[in-house]
Formats: structure tokens, sequence, C-alpha cells
């Protein structure tokens, strides 16, 4: 099935908006190919300004309705328990804020961006998409990772080459306490790595207090001319500043 084949079963549609490329593609072929079309963005703690900004500013050019929901993840004792399947229960609160939303709205069918490439064995959310009947044309469709960036620059998204970014909340090891503080901590750190010219890294958390840093090693050369300024920054926020040997993929 091709998208635009999608989108003569499904004519109107709410689309799941996070602002990352999978999202991004599925509303700009949603805006193309469906009849009518409105965008969800949840705004918690796990997701950085720089989403959600990103989202705004492709909604605006695409020309799109783009709904803000608000959503206090950190009351939920299961979901800042921070079990191995935190991610399943997580999704459960997200979606099920946005179906109420979009059913107020008068759309039944609610997509999200997951894709081909998604090892949806390995994604606990994915199970929650499932109970609550939301729809992945990209995975349908067969569109991989590669193919949706490609699809994207063809269309002009600034998203195109945007990074993967998993949400704050996956830069704590699993049974650590999700609390605000650490949430905050974690994305004022990454977005000091960001100004300094990182791209495509994570700064974890570690159960010892400390942080470790997951780079690509061609930036390795950039860390060590910044060195001092990352050590001085991040302990502010963590005891000591470790390096990931095994690197990020290229």
């Amino acid at each position: 099935m091709e998208l635009k084949d999608f989108f003569k079963k499904h004519r109107r549609v709410a689309v799941a908006f996070s602002g990352g490329v999978d999202s991004s593609y599925l509303l700009y072929a949603a805006k193309k190919y469906a009849a009518e079309v409105r965008a969800y963005y949840v705004k918690s703690a796990f997701q950085p300004a720089f989403e959600y900004e990103d989202a705004v500013r492709l909604a605006k050019e695409l020309e799109i309705s783009l709904c803000v929901i608000d959503a206090d993840v950190l009351s939920d004792e299961t979901v800042t328990s921070n079990p191995v399947d935190r991610c399943y229960y997580c999704k459960r609160v997200i979606f099920s804020k946005i179906l109420q939303k979009a059913r107020d709205d008068g759309f039944e069918v609610l997509l999200d961006g997951t894709n081909a490439s998604d090892d949806v064995a390995d994604r606990p959310g994915v199970r929650a998409l499932k109970e609550l009947k939301v729809l992945s044309p990209l995975r349908e469709c067969g569109l991989t990772k590669k193919q949706i960036r490609e699809l994207s620059k063809e269309a002009g998204l600034f998203t195109w080459n945007k990074p993967a970014y998993a949400c704050l909340a996956t830069r704590l090891p699993v049974g650590k306490k999700i609390t605000k503080e650490a949430l905050e901590n974690t994305e004022k750190a990454e977005a000091f790595m960001a100004g300094l010219g990182f791209s495509d890294f994570r700064v974890r958390l570690l159960n010892t207090g400390d942080a470790k840093l997951e780079l690509r090693e061609s930036q390795l050369p950039l860390l060590f001319e910044k060195k001092k300024e990352i050590v001085m920054e991040l302990k502010k926020y963590y005891n000591r500043v470790l390096l990931d040997l095994e690197m990020r993929n290229e």
C-alpha cells in the first residue's frame, strides 16, 4: 500500500505529532492526501523545549492546525517509578489524552509515526498504541527511516536530517525514580552540548550520579577541544563526567 491509498481509506485524520522526522513526514503526507488533518502535540516534562519549537514551526509551514495538550506525566507513579516497560504506561497516558481531544474535535482516526525500521518487538510503547487502536501508516506502507528522510528532503521539510531523539526519561537508568530535577538537568546538559556543536549524542545519568557521554567518534576532536568547558558545566548537575568509548554509530 502507498500512503496516498491509505489516505483514500482514511479521509479525516488526527496525527500524534512530535516534531521529529517521522511524524513530520506523516503530517506532510496527510496534508497532501487526506481531506482533513489536525496535529496534536503533547507537552510534558519528558520533551525538551526544542521539540515543541520544531513542532510549532513545521505545523506553521504546512499551514496545519496544531493542538497542544499538556500532560502531567510525573503525576503517574507507575511512570515515575521507571520500570523496564515505562514507555508502555507513558504512551497509554499520552495517547489516551490525544484520543480524547481528537474525538472531541470530531476525529475518530489517530495516526502515529512508527516506521518500518522500528523494532516493534523491542518497544513496549507499541503495545499501548495497538491497544488504543492507533494506526501507523508509515509502517503499514513499508517506509523505512532512510526512505522517510529522502522523501522529507524532496518535500523540503527542514526535519529531513534531524537526528533521532528519544524522550528525556530514556537518559535515566531503569528503576531510578524519574524526577523533574533529573529531567531538567538532562535538558540543560544536552542543550549546552548542542550549543557547542555536538549532534546526535546523549548525556545519560548513571546510578552513581555520574554523567555518561555517548558521542559519535567523529566528534571526539570537538570533545577534547571543549573538555574543560564541558566538565565545568556538567559538574553542576552530575558528580563526574564519563565517556562511553563504544561510541554511537556513524
